[in-house]
């Protein structure tokens, strides 16, 4: 799996993405949905989630919030929390698995609304982070549909037959990995780069969340 950038930044994207919803529900008053929608209609959302050092590490969720609404003077709304907030924990925990997947924000919001990450706090803040990214892969595989490796074979108009006689992959193993019988993640490398270039697209296309 291919992360969406280093993991050094990690720990503070986190911190960053977390303090940035808290601060637009309890401080400016909006609602979740509603900030999180011009989060994401703005090029932050990109920036962020592709790893701009300059949101994730230089600046604060605050920050972070007044560039998404373009408004420096609300920053004066700001009053620390004593607690962590579910809307915290959402951010946290999304950030992690956004980081850890390499979606898009928007990709991951498609099929998974913020509001129902943010009605996964009970009981998923209780536990490791891990398992709130096993609940969210089988969530996002489960609505996504077909598999990558079937979409882009038929992007290529190729049969499964077709595709097993120029990729030199077997076409029973072709057919187990788009029916997510197999983990495409756990296969051969070499067998992975067969099926990327018979398709003509990058190898981390294939790989399934």
């Amino acid at each position: 799996m291919i992360h969406a950038y280093d993991k050094s930044y990690l720990s503070k994207a986190q911190t960053t993405l977390a303090s940035m919803l808290d601060f637009a529900v309890y401080d400016l008053n909006l609602s979740l949905a509603a900030f999180y929608g011009i989060f994401l209609a703005s090029n932050v959302s990109l920036r962020f989630g592709s790893g701009d050092a300059a949101l994730i590490a230089g600046k604060s969720g605050v920050e972070l919030a007044l560039e998404v609404l373009g408004d420096e003077s609300l920053a004066d709304k700001y009053h620390p929390a004593a607690n962590r907030s579910p809307e915290y924990w959402a951010g946290w925990s999304l950030a992690y698995f956004q980081w850890q997947t390499n979606l898009t924000f928007r990709q991951i919001d498609s099929l998974i609304p913020i509001t129902e990450i943010l009605a996964m706090y009970t009981p998923y803040h209780e536990m490791d982070v891990t398992h709130f990214c096993d609940k969210m892969k089988k969530l996002y595989n489960s609505r996504k549909g077909e598999s990558n490796l079937k979409k882009y074979r038929l992007k290529a108009s190729l049969s499964q037959s077709q595709l097993a006689e120029i990729s030199g992959v077997p076409v029973r193993t072709i057919q187990q990995y788009e029916q997510q019988v197999k983990n495409i993640n756990a296969a051969k490398a070499e067998s992975v780069i067969a099926l990327s270039k018979a398709l003509s697209c990058p190898v981390e296309m294939l790989m399934e969340v």
